[in-house]
């Protein structure tokens, strides 16, 4: 009988931990690489991000709200949203894009490392 409570005890903590980890999977600053993302700034309003994306590497699944994007050199993404099929962004240096909230990955396709300012709107856009 104390085998079937440890294990049902263990079986508890491991759904409790995989529950927890979906949750804080969503955020990119939580599941991107090391030195992928890096938080310039955080209020009630927006948070800002700086993102580095060598050749090859991927962002895990990740879920950003209304989003605005600032290329700061050229880059080319493979982007998937959840549920869909896979598209390539290109964009140059300088070029700003705006993106609905969306669950996606994002892999770096180029063949340069891709560097963005990405600000995440925290009050969502009327659309």
């Amino acid at each position: 009988m104390k085998t079937v409570s440890r294990i049902s005890t263990s079986l508890f903590f491991v759904v409790l931990l995989t529950l927890s980890a979906g949750v804080n999977a969503q955020d990119l600053t939580k599941v991107a690489p090391q030195g992928f993302s890096k938080i310039l700034l955080e209020n009630d309003q927006v948070r800002v991000l700086q993102i580095e994306s060598a050749p090859g590497v991927a962002a895990p699944m990740h879920s950003h709200p209304d989003y605005i994007l600032y290329a700061l050199t050229d880059g080319k993404l493979e982007d998937t949203e959840k549920g869909k099929a896979p598209k390539v962004i290109e964009f140059k240096a300088g070029d700003v894009m705006y993106f609905h909230a969306v669950t996606h990955t994002a892999k770096n396709i180029g063949t340069t490392t891709a560097k963005m300012i990405l600000t995440e709107l925290k009050t969502p856009v009327k659309k």
